[in-house]
């Protein structure tokens, strides 16, 4: 009975933060979304659109590094942008969200770190919801293997935790300069136009790879098209085998851990002076 009231004890906090958790993000996506027809789905409607978009312009050029198929490279693309859209619109909400609710800090005293959290389940959720649908069609269709389907968690829990990370360094750094939302759009199109989104990486020079191999996302969305089977020609002669898909999947959590850490080290050093601040 005692040790049951003591792990009662231990847990409750941990409820309460989920609880508070659940409202926040219920919250801001009520707000997000108040009056819109689409909802959610709007994070699915954006890469679409701007699939086409590649698709009309680079589609015929880029088509052979993808088996001569222009599907191959529409998929390819569509996998790389909705991972760049959901690390954006992830990260710079969560950039805003210990400023934004600076005024209720003021009154309540709540746990910091649960703002910046909040934002990535949040676009967790419209992910889970509109793209990851159509991508867990896609590579049922391509691999005709239910285990890939699963597969696709791994990467997505890489990107969760980059974000996550860069979530909390952003956010707490936000609280000390006000010009960081302006410095951090450059950094987002920096990281869009270094991975290979619209066009594969073997046009990329070889002296220019090694910078691109810094990029957290590249490995994802490189795993996710290995996983799908959209690339089983990105190697060129290299065949796709169960160690390369190990591999980049290991360096996407190795990345997403190592941001993580980082993040949540600078979030907790500084969080002491950020009411003085707000």
């Amino acid at each position: 009975m005692a040790l049951s009231i003591k792990a009662n004890a231990q847990w409750s906090p941990f409820k309460r933060y989920l609880e508070l958790l659940h409202i926040l993000v219920e919250q801001n996506l009520k707000g997000r979304y108040r009056g819109s027809f689409l909802g959610v789905y709007w994070s699915l409607l954006n890469p679409l659109i701007m699939t086409g978009l590649y698709a009309a312009i680079f589609g015929t050029a880029f088509a052979k590094f993808y088996g001569d198929s222009i599907l191959n490279y529409v998929l390819a693309a569509f996998t790389g942008l909705i991972v760049i859209n959901f690390f954006s619109a992830s990260t710079t909400q969560a950039l805003a969200s210990i400023v934004g609710n600076g005024a209720l800090l003021n009154k309540i005293r709540l746990p910091l770190t649960i703002f910046p959290v909040s934002m990535i389940v949040a676009n967790i959720f419209q992910f889970v919801m509109g793209p990851l649908p159509l991508l867990a069609i896609v590579t049922l269709l391509m691999t005709k293997n239910p285990l890939n389907v699963l597969a696709l968690v791994f990467p997505l829990i890489a990107l969760s935790l980059v974000c996550t990370g860069v979530g909390f360094l952003v956010s707490a750094l936000y609280v000390f300069f006000r010009d960081l939302p302006y410095f951090y759009e450059l950094v987002c199109f920096v990281l869009w136009i270094s991975s290979p989104v619209f066009y594969p990486p073997e046009i990329v020079p070889q002296s220019v790879q090694s910078f691109l191999f810094l990029n957290p996302l590249s490995p994802i969305i490189e795993s996710i098209r290995y996983i799908s089977g959209i690339d089983t020609t990105i190697a060129a002669d290299i065949p796709v085998t169960i160690m390369n898909i190990v591999m980049i999947v290991g360096h996407s959590f190795f990345n997403g851990i190592i941001l993580l850490m980082l993040g949540w080290i600078c979030f907790r050093a500084w969080q002491n002076q950020f009411m003085d601040l707000l």
